[in-house]
């Protein structure tokens, strides 16, 4: 269930300078202090892309890592001393505005939902292959939260080649992509047990999860019981705790790596590739993609009434940092999103 942010002063909506829009942008790395609201330039649309206007961003822990520059070999695509784009946000639904030459299935009025680099602004500009329809009967803040961590559950399964009847363990189960791998693993007719702090067991119950354990009561590395398929999303097990708690034929999947180095973040991961081939377990790195395949895929589960947005809480653009420090407190449950409202007039974006 949704819920805006509660504000005590209201918030002003300034005029916007002609061909610029209003953003969240940052001039450097680092946390949530780092972000300001201004005007920059509109995108313009070139040969082969789509502009959207920006209805809702959704916010990952991907975003988060791009906001502060760790681990440091992120730098090497994004900026080594600081961001080449300054304005963040990935997760979007909202509406075609304009479509460039070559573009073909989609007319501006469109509704959609996807991935635009730049989301955390009242427009976006974005390839057709990472864009999918709006799913029927949700709002865009439902929408926006979709994208990046649904699809990279739905990938996350499907490398770990889960089967009806199969059991799956779901660490970090109350997080973004973690709420998603609960749905879509249950959907898919597995038996599945989500890990949690207690705080957040009941929701992990009540999104789908068959079982939830918490920690650091419950240790599910403990051997006692064993998994065909663990989704390790939190990113802490040691690759001895994920091999205890898996069939000796059973498959880990590396999702999430919040506490693998400061450099590459990938230490467990590269480990645990190397070691795969020689043992009966599949130790496997998750490389997700950001495909338009996966969000029409999402939209068709969406539309079964098989997984529902893991959104619990929306706030206006102006307070996008206030999300992100919630996100950087660990204090929130499935995700939530950042509302564009309806750009002031600025005229052509050319």
């Amino acid at each position: 269930m949704s819920t805006d942010v509660p504000t005590n002063t209201a918030i002003e909506t300034p005029t916007v300078p002609l061909g610029t829009m209003r953003a969240i942008t940052q001039s450097r790395y680092g946390h949530a202090e780092v972000l300001r609201v201004a005007h920059v330039p509109r995108p313009v649309v070139s040969e082969g892309q789509i502009l959207v206007r920006v209805r809702a961003a959704g916010l990952d822990r991907g975003t988060e890592h791009l906001l502060t520059g760790k681990p440091y070999a992120v730098r090497l695509a994004m900026g080594l001393r600081r961001p080449k784009n300054s304005v963040p946000g990935r997760d979007v639904a909202g509406v075609v505005a304009e479509v460039g030459a070559g573009v073909v299935g989609f007319t501006p009025g469109d509704e959609v939902y996807g991935v635009a680099p730049g989301s955390f602004a009242e427009y976006a500009v974005t390839s057709p292959d990472k864009l999918a329809r709006k799913p029927a009967g949700l709002t865009f803040a439902q929408a926006a939260v979709v994208p990046i961590s649904a699809g990279t559950a739905l990938q996350a399964l499907d490398t770990g080649r889960v089967q009806a009847g199969q059991s799956v363990l779901i660490t970090g189960a109350s997080g973004g992509v973690g709420s998603y791998a609960v749905q879509i693993a249950r959907a898919l007719g597995a038996d599945v047990t989500g890990v949690s702090s207690p705080a957040k067991a009941d929701y992990v119950h009540a999104i789908g999860a068959h079982h939830v354990l918490t920690y650091p009561h419950d240790d599910w590395a403990d051997g006692t019981r064993r998994w065909d398929l663990i989704i390790d999303v939190a990113g802490n097990p040691t690759l001895r705790q994920l091999r205890r708690a898996l069939t000796p034929r059973g498959t880990a999947v590396f999702v999430g790596g919040e506490n693998a180095g400061a450099i590459i973040g990938m230490h467990r991961q590269v480990r645990g590739a190397l070691l795969s081939p020689f043992i009966g377990q599949r130790l496997v790195p998750l490389v997700a993609r950001e495909s338009a395949d996966h969000y029409q895929r999402l939209t068709h589960l969406i539309e079964a009434g098989q997984i529902d947005p893991a959104l619990t809480r929306t706030y206006p653009l102006e307070h996008a940092a206030d999300a992100v420090r919630q996100l950087e407190r660990g204090a929130v449950r499935g995700k939530v999103a950042i509302s564009v409202s309806a750009p002031t007039p600025a005229g052509p974006s050319s």
